[in-house]
């Protein structure tokens, strides 16, 4: 038997998939499993995981039409038995992709967008659940193909290597920093979309430092992120009096994964590395609100703190929805909303 799991959204929905990759190869112990990726970085956070066979990585969205159709075209050949669209992918393109790809049974979830073409894309399909975390409707998949879950319990599952663990002490070495209560910090938000927009205000991040270190002298700030935080990291490494802030010099989610595994706390909105914030069990977890939260996104299996959004109160499905669309509003909406979470309102609640 050849399966194949779809999660072509982002590392974070990657994340989301592995408890049921472990749950397909628990079920199907023989089958050849492979993962279809959008982005480098979720092929790289699939490395090294045992229930996978083959990580296929393509960015279709950028690699224009011919050479899209020519890759789809060769996993097409790979006669997969059954495709998984995992949640949350509403766009009905993801569901043409695993038309495309061509498997007999095609399992997905329902969504707001979805119409009459849909039936003719997937053949197996149950309505998303807004109540419940996305792990677990992508374990509810697994009742569309005659499976059921097995294992004992669930979480995320990601492999860092030996190698990555080295390069994470001996930085920590290296700047002097262990033996420090260590606060971990992703000032990012997501680049597709308009989900850039969620970011807190680097100026608020400027002032929440400062405060910190002066209320707490035995604290350390570790920035994690990548190419899309890397000038908002210049600038706060150069302002003076903030000599406790280091930047993690990591090139994958696993080795940000090993960094993670030194942090008392860790502070963002709601992104990739939140949940791998999670995943590592860091003790103490702050999110500040976005208009994209909603239960399917929480942290799974962690305990945190959810610094509220007065610019939210509550409206989080006015703003988003799994529908296939951005985030509702304007740009100086969006904006605006996230500047109403007041510096005071995340020093009190990172103290408390």
């Amino acid at each position: 038997m050849k399966l194949l799991v779809i999660s072509l959204a982002g590392n974070g929905d990657t994340l989301f998939a592995t408890p049921l990759i472990h749950e397909l190869r628990a079920n199907f112990p023989a089958a050849q499993i492979d993962v279809l990726v959008r982005w480098r970085a979720a092929k790289e956070l699939l490395d090294g995981n045992p229930h996978v066979n083959t990580v296929h990585q393509r960015d279709l969205m950028s690699a224009g039409k011919f050479a899209s159709l020519k890759f789809l075209q060769q996993l097409r050949r790979e006669r997969y038995d059954i495709s998984f669209n995992t949640h949350p992918q509403s766009r009905i393109h993801y569901r043409v992709i695993s038309r495309i790809v061509g498997a007999p049974l095609r399992a997905s979830h329902e969504y707001e967008c979805s119409g009459p073409l849909d039936k003719l894309l997937v053949n197996r399909s149950l309505p998303q659940d807004y109540t419940r975390h996305a792990i677990h409707n992508n374990l509810a998949l697994l009742g569309l193909v005659g499976a059921k879950p097995v294992l004992a319990q669930h979480d995320y599952e990601i492999f860092p290597k030996p190698c990555e663990t080295e390069i994470a002490e001996q930085f920590f070495t290296e700047k002097k920093i262990l033996g420090r209560t260590l606060l971990g910090v992703h000032i990012g938000s997501g680049g597709t979309k308009n989900l850039a927009l969620r970011r807190w205000p680097l100026e608020n991040y400027l002032a929440l430092f400062r405060q910190l270190l002066a209320t707490r002298p035995e604290l350390s700030i570790l920035l994690l992120g990548g190419p899309d935080e890397k000038a908002d990291h210049e600038v706060i490494l150069a302002q003076p009096g903030l000599r406790h802030v280091a930047m993690a010099p990591t090139k994958n989610l696993r080795q940000a994964a090993a960094f993670l595994k030194h942090c008392s706390a860790f502070l963002s909105v709601d992104t990739a590395l939140m949940h791998m914030a999670a995943a590592m069990k860091v003790p103490r977890q702050f999110v500040i609100e976005t208009p994209t939260w909603n239960p399917p996104i929480e942290p799974f299996n962690q305990p945190f703190t959810l610094i509220k959004n007065p610019g939210v109160a509550g409206r989080n499905r006015e703003f988003y929805r799994y529908d296939g669309g951005p985030i509702r509003g304007s740009r100086e909406e969006i904006v605006r909303c996230m500047a109403s979470v007041s510096v005071a309102d995340v020093l009190a609640a990172l103290l408390a």
